[in-house]
């Protein structure tokens, strides 16, 4: 029989609850950990969020919620909240540039990290990494890969049309 810790059971909770709620805060975090039996201080908290490599990101509403890596999560909550076919300028996309290996893709000012953080984890492997800012994301592409699947790609995660706001820096077309 497994004996099951103290920590183990908090952070299963902890992870329960992250995919579960829209969690804003560690303040609102510690409250409904607190209100499933589970007493932790903020600083003990933190070294857990730590462990389980959850980050922020914005959601629709101008907040911020915390999300675990290789979740669906976000995605779901972002995209339940609105049945709208501008999902994807709700979820911060706006365009996106393709330039030899290079890709640039602008976002509304503070959704950058978020959608690094969904191309990063798709483990594409054309995909070599990306460098979010504010507003901008630069994403490095394997030599090989042509604009045509550059846009593929970036059109299958970030669940945008292939025409919607991207464009090949080389295009003469302007």
């Amino acid at each position: 029989m497994r004996t099951i810790s103290n920590r183990q059971r908090r952070i299963e909770l902890i992870v329960r609850l992250i995919k579960n709620r829209c969690i804003s805060s560690q303040e609102q975090l510690i409250e409904l950990l607190a209100e499933n039996g589970c007493e932790v201080s903020q600083g003990t908290l933190s070294r857990d969020l730590r462990t389980l490599n959850t980050i922020k990101v914005p959601t629709e509403r101008g907040l911020s919620m915390y999300v675990l890596p290789e979740s669906d999560s976000l995605k779901d909550k972002l995209l339940s909240g609105s049945q709208t076919p501008k999902a994807n300028f709700q979820r911060g996309f706006l365009s996106l540039s393709i330039s030899g290996n290079m890709a640039v893709i602008k976002t509304r000012n503070g959704y950058a990290s978020g959608l690094a953080f969904d191309i990063d984890s798709a483990k594409s492997p054309e995909i070599l990494g990306t460098i979010p800012g504010a507003d901008t994301i630069f994403a490095v592409l394997r030599e090989d890969v042509t604009p045509s699947r550059a846009r593929e790609i970036f059109s299958s995660i970030l669940h945008i049309e292939e025409t919607e706001g991207i464009t090949d820096a080389n295009d003469s077309k302007g």
